[in-house]
């Protein structure tokens, strides 16, 4: 889970240091990808009894993958 978690924001810094907007909106699906991953790795936890069903985690993630599309979008509709 920390390594998903560390992967969205390090794709996110390193996508926005390429040189073309075309590269960083590919950093940030992949950025997508790793939160997507977390979220799974959340439920399992969930649903295994390791992390407590009233945790805000999935949606703080949520909440993440939402400016994400939003960043995405923005992005990809800029002249």
């Amino acid at each position: 889970m920390r390594r998903a978690a560390i992967s969205v924001a390090s794709n996110i810094a390193e996508g926005s240091a390429r040189q073309y907007r075309n590269e960083y909106i590919q950093y940030l699906h992949i950025a997508r990808g790793s939160l997507a991953e977390l979220e799974t790795q959340v439920a399992i936890a969930i649903g295994l009894g390791f992390v407590d069903r009233s945790t805000t985690v999935q949606e703080d993630i949520s909440g993440v993958g939402r400016l994400l599309t939003a960043l995405i979008r923005s992005l990809v509709n800029a002249n």
